[in-house]
Formats: C-alpha cells, sequence, structure tokens
C-alpha cells in the first residue's frame, strides 16, 4: 500500500481531501492551535450577536477578530503563511472544523491522522 498523499505546498493541493491534512499540519503548534480556536470561537459569537441584534458593524467586526488572532499566531509561533491567502473557503471551513473537532474532543484523532504527534511533556 503506498503512502497517504502528503502536499508540501499549498499549490500542489487540489482538493479538500488533500487541504484538510495539510491544514493541521500547518497548525502543528499547540498554541497556534489555540490562538485560531479562541479567535474562531470569538467570531462566531460576535457574529451571531450581530445577527441576532440586527447590528451589521458588529457581524463584519467578527472577521478581523477571527483571522486576527490566527495570522498573528502563524507568523509569530508556527512561522508559516495562513492558508487563508490560497484557499480562503477550505481554509475557513477547516478553522471551523478544527474548533469543532475541539470542542467535542476529537482533534486529536485527527491531529494523528495528520502525522502530528502529541506535545512533548504530555501523554496524549
Amino acid at each position: 500500500m503506498s503512502p497517504p498523499f502528503r502536499p508540501t505546498t499549498q499549490s500542489a493541493i487540489s482538493s479538500y481531501r488533500q487541504f484538510w491534512p495539510f491544514y493541521l499540519r500547518e497548525h502543528a503548534k499547540p498554541a497556534t492551535r489555540a490562538w485560531h480556536i479562541a479567535g474562531t470561537s470569538l467570531a462566531v459569537v460576535v457574529l451571531l450577536a450581530g445577527i441576532g441584534l440586527s447590528h451589521s458593524w458588529l457581524a463584519l467586526a467578527a472577521l478581523p477578530l477571527g483571522y486576527g488572532p490566527a495570522w498573528v499566531a502563524h507568523f509569530a509561533i508556527e512561522k508559516n503563511r495562513p492558508t487563508t491567502f490560497r484557499h480562503p473557503l477550505w481554509s475557513l471551513a477547516s478553522d471551523l472544523r478544527m474548533t469543532s473537532l475541539w470542542y467535542i474532543g476529537r482533534l486529536r484523532r485527527e491531529l494523528d491522522g495528520a502525522g502530528i504527534g502529541p506535545p512533548a511533556g504530555t501523554s496524549g
């Protein structure tokens, strides 16, 4: 059996099935994932509040509140370029997917599948 396809650049990706493990590897450091999950969670809450309160300005604020922490994490912690620039819709879907999986306790399995082991000093 051949090893799983592991693109090393975004340009080699032609499907979301290939993108998802690449996305996870681009978020290999726990601190990067933490900033993404915090930003995505805040963005969803602010977006829903903006819609519920009929405040379009609040709904629009969700974009920088979500992407700001994520991009800072990429540049300062992970030292890579956000996938948002090349695959914006897949990146957004993956932000939401990663956050959802974290909340329900299933993210570790996905990280393992992408070849990202647990942080040093932890048992899993």
